[in-house]
């Protein structure tokens, strides 16, 4: 465990940082998961959604389909990890606030978080903030376009280098959440990207 409470099942894993095109099956695939999820975890699932770079069309992305599952409590495992690891996930981090378990191939990554918390709006609203204006999209593939030629000593490297830039497209979103009146209850949380 690292001081700032985050525990990664299995270590520190250095994987390639590949970026693909767009790939029109990853709504569908995003729709088989969520399946999967709610007929694990019943109405303990709050919302499941589809976030990440893959719900956001037009965006190059690795090919891993990222899915927010909100829940009640996500300091009490016991409500619905067993289900998850039932299902066919693997845990692999625990962390204040989120857990993330994903798919053996490890081709979907799940993230647990409360319903209502900091977690659940800030994906939210960063997907539909990508999902609505083009110039942080563009700014945004760009990055990660120059990040992945570079070699990381694991995959969590390549995700706090994007930080900055997350950070300002973030403070521009909360200004446009603030100008239309976005709320998380109104976001998407269907396979429509």
């Amino acid at each position: 465990m690292t001081d700032d409470g985050v525990e990664l099942v299995g270590g520190i894993e250095k994987r390639e940082i590949v970026l693909v095109e767009p790939d029109p099956a990853w709504p569908a695939r995003f729709a088989r998961e969520r399946e999967r999820i709610v007929a694990a975890l019943g109405p303990t699932a709050v919302r499941v959604d589809h976030v990440g770079s893959t719900s956001v069309p037009g965006l190059a992305a690795k090919p891993i389909v990222d899915i927010d599952v909100s829940v009640p409590d996500v300091e009490d495992e016991d409500a619905y990890l067993p289900a998850l690891l039932a299902a066919g996930y693997e845990l692999r981090v625990r962390e204040p606030g989120h857990r993330l378990v994903r798919t053996p191939e490890r081709d979907v990554h799940v993230h647990v978080c409360a319903a209502g918390s900091a977690w659940e709006r800030s994906h939210l609203l960063f997907r539909d903030r990508l999902r609505h204006d083009a110039d942080d999209r563009a700014a945004y593939a760009a990055l990660k376009r120059e990040l992945a030629s570079r070699d990381w000593p694991s995959m969590n490297h390549y995700a706090d280098a994007k930080g900055g830039l997350i950070a300002e497209i973030t403070a521009r979103a909360e200004a446009w959440a603030a100008h239309s009146g976005w709320r998380v209850a109104d976001a998407d949380p269907g396979t429509r990207p």
